[in-house]
């Protein structure tokens, strides 16, 4: 028989190996670990069985390995950052010169500097909140609120905001591509008086952008693999908010513009322009809820935790969005003042009104193209994370990869999906101040603070606690605010609900 010798490891104490990994139901690891007596033998060791469980930071995890937002962690600082550019850039900051119109420049300055600052701190959070002292990786919102908040509670807060955040945003940019479409054809057509042929309709262009974007994404099977994608978007993002803030300005302001609010009927109607500019410039910001899937496509290691790499990326991104938003919200200001229409790509639409026919076809023409080509691209990102869903929900139950026809069922499922949505609600642009103000507001600016605070358990009232407190009430606080003000703006001015009429 072996000679045994015991030796007391005192704290170092082994992991339970009888738990099963699951993505639906996450655990939180003990604090607290007891000692025990480990024999050891001179014979040779029997193989030990180790559960995904064990494998910190899901890093040999065989479901992250099966997963498309999981599956290659291979990434660099610069396919973060061509993520956090493609993902962060969106038309909505096209609004941002409306609310410039109610605040004017100092104050319009002055909040939408406060809430760069603000979700840039969040983000700060998330970034080091992604990877435990213990190793774990956290590479998905609802993972790490799970976590933080507990199952039932983490779930109920983020599950809908995240989803919505992500399928719902591919609904709006099939509306917003497919309707570029139209705007595209039109322009280059001039309405009708240089082509023959029959425009496309609403449902058409929403159907063939639907086509174009599903394609795409039959042709990358996960996150990382979608770097060029994202660099292609990140190009169209920064080339189509230049051209615009440029040709607004380079175009000469039009006559009898004015800088002063437009007079309001009521106290109320004014309070809610106010809420309602305000809610412009914070929904400008977007792109947390891919944050942690960008950043758990980056290798790690103790040496090299993932956060550094991570932070760098978005420390870089975020000084390119920061010249991108702040010289289309000041210059789409100056250049239409309180005329800013008040619609979906707002500038985009003045320039057309002010200046469409002193502009050539081809240069709207182009804008249109490159917007189109920036929204396919983002579209595969925020559709990954919806995919990724999806097959979680398989891996869990089958415990193997998902078979490569699948993949292509679940995305073209997704597809008819998305673009049956875009077509029974092709206002639904029109609800993102609603929807936005209870999912994107506190996602963005509320539950990183809370989540730090329930992660990091800094000193009970000291600086990094009374400050996410303060950042995380005040952020739940706004976004009532503008889940009110844009509800009373649809009382007051209606609903156009074109169903199934895009």
């Amino acid at each position: 028989m072996a000679d045994l010798e015991e030796v007391d490891l005192g704290t170092k104490s082994r992991p339970d190996l009888s738990q099963e990994p699951s993505f639906s139901n996450f655990t939180r690891n003990s604090s607290t670990e007891s000692a025990q007596v480990i024999p050891i033998t001179i014979s040779p060791p029997e193989k030990e069985t180790i559960t995904p469980t064990d494998w910190a930071g899901g890093e040999l995890n065989p479901q992250d390995a099966w997963l498309p937002i999981t599956e290659s962690r291979k990434g660099s600082t610069y396919s973060a950052i061509y993520h956090i550019l493609a993902s962060g850039i969106g038309l909505q900051a096209l609004l941002l010169p409306i609310a410039f119109s109610t605040f004017g420049w100092v104050y319009g300055t002055i909040f939408l500097s406060l809430a760069f600052s603000w979700q840039l701190y969040t983000l700060w959070l998330l970034v080091h909140l992604h990877e435990s002292e213990s190793g774990t990786r956290y590479s998905r919102y609802v993972h790490l609120a799970v976590t933080a908040f507990g199952p039932k509670l983490g779930k109920l807060l983020t599950i809908f905001p995240v989803m919505y955040l992500s399928g719902g945003m591919c609904v709006q940019l099939i509306i917003i591509g497919g309707g570029t479409i139209q705007l595209l054809i039109r322009t280059m057509c001039k309405d009708g008086a240089t082509c023959n042929a029959k425009p496309l309709t609403g449902t058409e262009c929403y159907l063939l952008f639907m086509c174009m974007a599903i394609v795409v994404a039959q042709c990358f099977p996960n996150l990382n693999s979608i770097a060029r994608v994202s660099l292609i978007g990140t190009i169209t993002a920064i080339v189509y908010c230049t051209m615009i803030w440029a040709l607004s300005i380079g175009k000469g302001r039009p006559r009898d513009i004015s800088y002063d609010p437009l007079p309001l009927e009521s106290t109320i109607a004014t309070y809610g322009g106010i809420l309602n500019a305000l809610g412009i410039i914070f929904l400008a910001f977007r792109g947390h809820n891919v944050i942690l899937e960008i950043q758990g496509t980056l290798p790690s290691s103790p040496k090299h935790p993932s956060h550094k790499r991570m932070w760098s990326g978005v420390t870089m991104s975020y000084v390119l969005i920061a010249m991108c938003l702040f010289p289309l919200a000041i210059g789409g200001y100056w250049a239409y003042g309180n005329k800013e229409p008040f619609s979906n790509g707002a500038i985009l639409k003045a320039i057309s009104q002010f200046h469409g026919h002193n502009t050539s076809q081809y240069v709207l023409g182009l804008i249109y193209i490159i917007i189109v080509i920036n929204c396919l691209t983002t579209y595969q990102i925020y559709g990954m994370v919806v995919f990724d869903n999806m097959e979680i929900w398989y891996t869990s139950r089958k415990k193997e990869r998902c078979p490569r026809w699948l993949r292509i069922v679940i995305r073209l499922l997704f597809g008819g999906l998305t673009f049956f949505i875009a077509v029974a609600f092709p206002f639904l642009g029109s609800l993102s101040p609603l929807i936005g103000g209870f999912t994107s507001v506190p996602l963005t600016y509320a539950y990183p603070c809370f989540m730090w605070i329930a992660i990091k358990k800094p000193c009970l009232h000291g600086g990094m606690w009374c400050t996410n407190v303060a950042l995380g009430c005040f952020g739940l606080f706004l976004s009532l605010l503008f889940v009110a003000a844009a509800a009373w703006n649809l009382a007051v001015n209606g609903l156009n609900a074109n169903f199934f009429k895009p």
